[in-house]
């Protein structure tokens, strides 16, 4: 079994803060925008667009660090503050880690929000 990607304190002072209800609704709205904001980082790898790439991933960056998704939040990070790494593979490498990151805190995300 893998470990919770999603700091636990985090998400419970959410909740707190915020109401079930209301982190319930943020949370659809993360699932439902998250895939077009990687995909979007795709696509300013593409055509070399610094600018498209550091919004998107601060965009996800915030969404990690409000959830308590920290291993997220600090690839966005590390997106949003660098860049790309130059070389193709290393950049697709780069994105594929997001990606699954992504992946698992929203897995572990669901779980938390469905009890």
């Amino acid at each position: 079994m893998t470990s919770m990607s999603i700091d636990r304190a985090v998400f419970a002072d959410l909740q707190s803060a915020a109401g079930p209800e209301f982190v319930a609704e943020l949370l659809d709205t993360f699932f439902e925008e998250a895939p077009s904001l990687l995909a979007e980082l795709r696509a300013a790898q593409a055509a070399s667009d610094a600018t498209r790439l550091r919004r998107a991933a601060h965009s996800i960056k915030s969404n990690g660090l409000t959830f308590g998704a920290g291993a997220l939040a600090e690839l966005a990070r590390g997106l949003e503050l660098n860049g790309l790494p130059a070389a193709p593979a290393q950049a697709q490498a780069a994105l594929d880690a997001l990606d699954a990151a992504y992946a698992q805190a929203a897995h572990d995300l669901r779980a938390l929000r469905d009890g």
